[in-house]
């Protein structure tokens, strides 16, 4: 019989896996679908000098802000690192390692890496410091970027439903870079709301297939608001 795919805790999940000097992809896009239970797992671990891949690093006391603070993120691949005032300050200190990538570019190379495409080209980014030392080329007539597959050690993913298979459901918005990040690891660790029974999730329903996911842990979600706005009174 397989070994079970469901941990206990976060902790458990990440077990005999993390180590120093890692790289880890992360689901989310600001605080949507942010696997915050995991990050705070990993922070705990202890592991340094770690590269992290994800849209943003969270806010300065919530998602990857927390592992800014402990200084266990060596280096960011990000597109939108503006609302955490802690990673402005390891930048320009030079604390911090950052390859800044545009925001479709990223989750392609996320995606690409997963479909084991080793590079592709594009045109975002031409002419500007993203694509400096990066080779070109021109097709029909236009200029193109290569841009590299990411691959990582470790991907850290939310969903809000899955299967001891380790199918998953995305919900609405949190259906962001969690698809991308789920395929590009080698090992996949997913964060749900729930877990239901093998096939109840509907085959057409499964957003990310079972074959890509390793472990499973069942958390409650703290949903935390980016930037609340209010209409006056």
């Amino acid at each position: 019989m397989a070994a079970s795919k469901v941990y206990e805790s976060p902790a458990s999940a990440l077990a005999g896996i993390v180590q120093d000097g890692m790289s880890v992809a992360v689901g989310g896009f600001g605080l949507c679908g942010i696997p915050e239970q995991l990050i705070m797992a990993l922070r705990d671990s202890g592991a340094r000098e770690l590269t992290c891949v994800s849209n943003n690093a969270g806010v300065d006391d919530w998602g990857l802000g927390l592992l800014l603070q402990t200084r266990q993120i060596r280096k960011m691949i990000s597109s939108y690192v503006g609302e955490n005032a802690e990673f402005e300050r390891q930048y320009m200190s030079g604390e911090l390692q950052l390859e800044f990538t545009p925001q479709g570019t990223l989750a392609e190379r996320m995606r690409a890496g997963g479909a084991g495409i080793a590079g592709f080209y594009t045109k975002t980014g031409v002419g500007t410091v993203v694509a400096d030392g990066k080779p070109h080329m021109e097709f029909d007539g236009a200029e193109y970027v290569l841009e590299r597959g990411i691959r990582t050690d470790l991907s850290l993913v939310k969903a809000w439903k899955a299967d001891p298979a380790g199918n998953l459901v995305y919900r609405k918005t949190a259906r962001n870079f969690n698809p991308m990040a789920a395929t590009c690891g080698a090992i996949t660790i997913a964060e749900v709301e729930e877990l239901v029974a093998l096939g109840d999730i509907d085959p057409d329903d499964v957003d990310t297939p079972g074959i890509f996911v390793q472990r499973i842990v069942v958390t409650v979600s703290e949903k935390r608001i980016e930037q609340r706005t209010v209409s006056g009174a």
